[in-house]
């Protein structure tokens, strides 16, 4: 896994990237094609799961905030992270979704039970403004499922949308000041790495996050950091969490009329050696696709190699529709 899963998909693990053919790959998409497991479950931060299921052509499915115990996960954006499934079949990622969800007094943010699960998807929306930037394979993939849900009776209609489009901003901030918060519990002293040559306390504490902690990580505290010193806390972090609170209406205004929204997982359906190499920042910008159902904690499945974002408790009509998919093969 990658270091505090927030990366692009686990290239910042403790061995390295998984390579192959010079492609950068996830290992639990890559557990999942060897066989090696039915099903692996996840902590989804920053779009990694649903971006490397679409990237597979395996399933996956975020559910929806509170209704799987985070209970035992490190914390690392705790407002909008979720447990997360992936498996080659949408029908186990159900099962297992349906094995590990219900209400955990150790979870504060554990729903209480019982909640119902919507059922039905009859129309979708695709918001025009969340399809820039992709590139042809992306574009023929929505293309496809557009039509596998039309041909099922399905309306997809287009939508412009100047809100939603903004999510991956406001959770760029919420993810790296909550991450910042949470690793400080890194110190070398009764938690994580302690380095083997120090002076006094501030150089343990320094040495032990300098030893440790990953480019990535570091960037990442530096930017959450600065997110809530006093300077910035009203106009950057203030205003990031009243975002949340505009993006997530505007999701309510189109689930009043749409059921679920089409849009895709990433840019690309596969990352090269090279970009990752050359695009430090890349965790930050392809989750322009993912971050919508992060920073509202709506449910989300990846399927044919797009993804679809539902109102809360719609889960299970998701995987719904991504097990028809599954079974006519696209």
């Amino acid at each position: 896994m990658g270091e505090f899963s927030f990366d692009l998909l686990g290239e910042t693990s403790y061995n390295g990237a998984i390579v192959k053919d010079g492609k950068i790959c996830n290992a639990s998409a890559e557990i999942l094609k060897a066989d090696e497991a039915i099903a692996t479950v996840n902590l989804e931060v920053n779009g990694a799961v649903i971006r490397a299921a679409a990237q597979n052509g395996l399933s996956a499915v975020k559910s929806t905030y509170g209704t799987v115990s985070r209970y035992g996960t490190v914390p690392v954006a705790c407002s909008g992270e979720c447990v997360s499934v992936m498996s080659k079949n949408a029908s186990v990622c159900r099962e297992v979704l349906e094995a590990i969800a219900g209400y955990d007094d150790k979870d504060g943010t554990s729903l209480p039970e019982p909640y119902e699960y919507t059922s039905g998807i009859r129309r979708v929306a695709i918001l025009k403004s969340m399809t820039r930037g992709i590139d042809a394979e992306t574009s023929e993939k929505l293309a496809s499922f557009k039509a596998f849900l039309e041909k099922n009776g399905v309306e997809v209609c287009e939508l412009e949308d100047e809100v939603i489009c903004l999510s991956s901003i406001a959770w760029n901030i919420l993810m790296s000041s909550e991450l910042c918060n949470n690793v400080s519990r890194y110190d070398g002293v009764k938690f994580g790495y302690r380095a083997e040559s120090f002076n006094g306390i501030d150089e343990l504490y320094t040495n032990s996050r300098t030893e440790a902690f990953g480019e990535l990580l570091k960037k990442t505290i530096l930017f959450g950091s600065d997110n809530l010193s006093t300077e910035n806390y009203m106009k950057v972090y203030d205003k990031a969490l009243r975002t949340r609170r505009v993006i997530a209406e505007a999701f309510a205004d189109i689930f009043g009329e749409f059921d679920a929204v089409l849009m895709p997982a990433c840019s690309t359906l596969s990352y090269s050696v090279s970009y990752v190499e050359n695009n430090k920042d890349a965790a930050f910008t392809e989750n322009f696709y993912t971050a919508p159902a992060s920073i509202t904690g709506l449910p989300a499945v990846a399927v044919g190699g797009v993804q679809l974002i539902g109102k809360a408790f719609s889960d299970k009509a998701l995987l719904e529709i991504a097990e028809l998919c599954e079974k006519e093969g696209k």
